[in-house]
């Protein structure tokens, strides 16, 4: 990619202000993204404590690779990315902190390529923006040192995405530094890394979430379909392997393990309450207080300051838009405000809960054009005025980082909580003689099970894994214990165990082999 001391003269004179490729990505652009990436980093590792422990999702996926506790049930839905990801540190080690500080490292990495493969379609400054504006979300820090899959499908999204846009950018959809499409730089060589970035991408997405993929890349299968191009046929092969790729896995196991992939999707869909027309934008705002899940989502709304951003975040991506079309680089605009788009639907319109994770790939694509527009309205200003322009949006900026991060704490905070009860319940099955080999079932016994070393098993519901009979018949040879609300009552099966209360749940201990009362 030339600077411009070596693009030919057009017309006997200069055409205009320099790519921004070249000498300014090497130094400036790169140092930018790379500052960022760190800071990122730095803030999970302050700001959600590595001792957190790890939430109910979290212990789905690490036990499946996991050193701590036997595999849990893995539902329809779920996708072996995630455990395949942490099982570096998972396989050998039951250490909650290295694994959210591994997870931080990973995450600020991720970020820093993802970020680095939309240079030359956007100015650097638009891209540091960009990536600040993604990574200061309570909801990316608070999700990017845990072992979830939304974080590195957003990330999947903003690598397959920009690569996609740089492969079919010959002659268009390059900036200069003016943020202005480069008309007169040449046309660059065929760029095959960014093809493999787009099979790279495709296969983290599905890899991590394959639904989500699929919704995340229509607009550009679309795209391929409907507009003809040199680089069609390439891009259509690097886009469909990628998802097969990362899909593959799932596929092969929806025949092995659920009854056929058609099943598998069945499953999925009632587990998450029945896909079908279901406007949950009410449920996902209520979420954005810090609720990890809201479902059933009940509950007052959050206050203004909380939920002021989500309602500009569509008007500055529509002003980003206004940007780019006047700037003569629309398509690297509206391909990622699309897929931003088609990602987002599903968990808007289809399904009837919602959990602020499930929008951060929506998030981390539009935080793009976002970006271009705030840049956008602190430069077009006149000279007189934009110091004025800069102070407004900065100060905005930083009202808007204060709530995030008042809102995190609270949030961290609450889980917290949450999971040290987990583990004071792990403690007192361990005082009771529940220790490994060991089978719990009930209530929350799933991460329960984990922090305690047993294994999990349900009769009903959407984990069910065993049956009465089984449980009966584990229970004379392991410890077997089943939990329950205080207040509650324990299967059927369970009521004649001896009955201990432990604060807000009560353990029901089978009988030792041997005892009897096996109910």
């Amino acid at each position: 990619m030339a600077n411009s001391s070596n693009v030919t003269l057009v017309g006997g004179r200069r055409p205009g202000p320099p790519a921004v490729v070249g000498t300014s990505w090497r130094g400036r652009g790169e140092l930018a993204l790379a500052a960022l990436a760190a800071l990122f980093t730095l803030a999970q590792l302050a700001l959600v404590r590595p001792g957190m422990g790890l939430g109910w999702d979290e212990t789905v996926y690490v036990s499946q690779i996991s050193a701590q506790a036997p595999p849990a049930f893995f539902s329809a839905p779920r996708a072996r990315g995630v455990s395949l990801l942490v099982a570096p540190i998972t396989s050998w080690s039951s250490s909650t902190p290295l694994l959210r500080v591994y997870l931080a490292l990973l995450s600020g990495l991720g970020l820093y390529l993802a970020l680095r493969v939309w240079r030359g379609l956007f100015p650097a400054r638009v891209l540091a923006l960009a990536g600040a504006l993604f990574a200061s979300l309570w909801v990316t820090v608070f999700y990017g040192p845990q072992a979830m899959p939304n974080y590195w499908v957003a990330i999947g999204a903003l690598i397959c995405v920009g690569c996609f846009l740089r492969v079919r950018a010959d002659r268009y959809g390059r900036a200069d530094r003016y943020g202005r499409a480069d008309r007169y730089a040449p046309a660059d060589r065929y760029d095959r890394a960014a093809l493999g970035g787009v099979g790279a991408g495709a296969a983290l997405m599905a890899w991590m979430r394959p639904t989500d993929a699929i919704w995340t890349a229509l607009p550009l299968l679309a795209l391929l379909a409907c507009v003809r191009g040199r680089r069609r046929p390439a891009l259509l092969t690097a886009l469909a392997v990628g998802l097969v790729a990362g899909a593959g896995e799932w596929v092969v196991e929806a025949y092995a393990s659920y009854g056929g992939l058609g099943q598998r999707l069945s499953d999925a869909s009632h587990i998450q309450g029945g896909l079908g027309w279901n406007i949950a934008v009410g449920d996902q705002l209520r979420s954005l207080g810090g609720r990890a899940l809201c479902r059933p989502c009940t509950g007052a709304m959050p206050g203004v300051a909380v939920m002021a951003w989500w309602f500009v975040l569509p008007l500055l991506a529509a002003l980003g838009l206004a940007v780019a079309v006047r700037a003569r680089r629309t398509a690297a605009t509206l391909v990622p405000l699309a897929c931003a788009t088609t990602a987002a639907v599903p968990y808007l319109f289809l399904i009837g809960y919602a959990a602020p994770r499930f929008l951060l790939p929506a998030y981390a694509l539009l935080a793009i054009p976002v970006a271009d527009a705030l840049v956008h309205l602190v430069s077009v200003p006149r000279r007189a005025w934009r110091p004025v322009a800069v102070a407004l949006v900065t100060l905005v900026l930083a009202g808007h980082l204060a709530v995030q991060y008042a809102v995190l704490e609270k949030a961290v905070d609450r889980t917290t909580a949450a999971h040290r009860g987990w583990a004071r319940t792990a403690g007192e099955l361990h005082r009771l003689g529940v220790r490994p080999p060991c089978l719990l079932t009930g209530s929350e016994a799933i991460p329960i099970a984990f922090y305690t070393g047993c294994s999990s098993a349900q009769t009903s519901g959407h984990n069910a894994n065993a049956t009465r009979a089984g449980i009966l018949r584990t229970a004379t040879r392991i410890p077997v214990a089943a939990l329950a609300p205080a207040n509650g009552s324990p299967p059927a099966y369970a009521r004649d165990w001896p009955s201990h209360r432990y604060g807000a749940v009560r353990i029901h201990v089978a009988p030792a082999a041997g005892e009897g009362g096996r109910g």
